[in-house]
């Protein structure tokens, strides 16, 4: 492994939180999730962060954050869905972490998320809004280390795949 994190990115509902929990416990490293830490710095929740002060100041917290974060060691970190969208916290990602982007194709991710009333960005019709932002986001992620499809598959079953491509070289 290159770097002292790991770094999970990816769409909404890839497995980011689920995989990354598990694969800290296998690590006996410790487990951050930006959206987690913003809600407790901000004492609000990201839907009502986005509601009152809007998308704009929750990127600059978020960015704020993924610094905070990443000045630690050891940690499986699980960002936001949109974290990448700002070149300096992808560099930031990069330089202190092996980046590991999750993916998945648009049925499961539909699947995952259209119960989920947590996503601000998903208001109106899920399925067109998840297409929507896929589209505009189709190439943000692809500055990722290691890329892995989370479609399919048991959380077991990656967290193995991710710890045999750090470990095993």
């Amino acid at each position: 492994m290159k770097k002292n994190n790991i770094v999970l990115v990816g769409f909404m509902g890839t497995g980011k939180s689920t995989v990354g929990k598990k694969l800290s416990s296998k690590l006996g490293w410790g487990f951050v999730d930006t959206d987690d830490w913003i809600e407790k710095r901000e004492h609000l929740s990201i839907p009502e962060i986005f509601s009152t002060k809007g998308e704009v100041y929750f990127r600059k917290v978020e960015a704020e954050v993924i610094q905070e974060v990443m000045a630690s060691e050891h940690q499986v970190i699980a960002t936001g869905g949109g974290a990448v969208l700002s070149l300096h916290n992808r560099s930031r990602m990069l330089s202190q972490g092996t980046v590991i982007q999750l993916k998945a194709d648009a049925d499961t991710i539909i699947k995952r998320v259209e119960k989920d009333t947590h996503r601000p960005l998903l208001q109106g019709n899920i399925k067109d809004k998840v297409y929507e932002i896929m589209e505009k986001r189709k190439y943000a992620y692809e500055f990722a280390d290691i890329i892995l499809d989370t479609s399919a598959g048991s959380v077991d079953h990656l967290v193995e795949q991710i710890y045999a491509r750090i470990y095993i070289k």
